[in-house]
């Protein structure tokens, strides 16, 4: 066919495969700034994260009454998520019992049913969840064996550094039997 036969309605060959090529071209051009934005945006998240676990403040020796009578003391440190940092935060509680003149016992007060915190009832000597009535013993092991929790309350690592009770603090996954550190 020669040129001057040709239709001028019907597209040309070379004219489809320019823009073909141009809106390919172009697509991976957008792509590299749009991957470079996802990229910084979730930098926070593929970063090592120190994991949790390290000796935290919680009270002095001194506040911790009777031997044998635990009580509730709020765990409050500075806390970072992918994108904030918030300075002395509450990040949870434990209960803190001596359980003779030199050792002290820390148990989390989250229960391992639900993540309810458990209330220490004196008169029964007992901690009580209030979500689905899960009893413990006060060294933390479940009293009852209807008791819907899993396991007993998680004991926490205690240091005494000075007169100064430290905690090695930590959530623990809740609905499982295990002890599984939650991230």
């Amino acid at each position: 066919m020669c040129p001057a036969q040709r239709d001028p309605k019907s597209p040309e060959r070379r004219g489809f495969f320019k823009e073909a090529l141009s809106v390919l071209i172009g697509g991976v051009i957008s792509l590299v700034p749009v991957a470079a934005g996802i990229t910084v945006f979730f930098d926070p998240l593929r970063r090592n994260k120190a994991k949790g676990g390290g000796a935290i403040r919680v009270a002095s020796l001194s506040a911790l009454r009777d031997i044998g009578v635990p009580q509730k003391f709020p765990v409050i440190s500075s806390r970072v998520d992918a994108w904030n940092k918030y300075p002395q935060t509450p990040i949870g509680a434990v209960y803190l019992m001596k359980t003779d003149d030199k050792t002290i016992k820390a148990l989390n007060v989250a229960c391992p049913h639900a993540g309810c915190f458990v209330d220490y009832n004196a008169d029964r000597n007992t901690y009580l969840c209030p979500c689905h009535n899960s009893s413990f013993a006060l060294d933390g092991t479940v009293r009852d064996p209807k008791s819907p929790s899993p396991r007993a309350l998680d004991e926490l690592k205690v240091e005494v550094r000075d007169g100064e009770i430290f905690v090695h603090f930590q959530n623990f996954r809740a609905g499982v039997a295990e002890k599984i550190p939650e991230a």
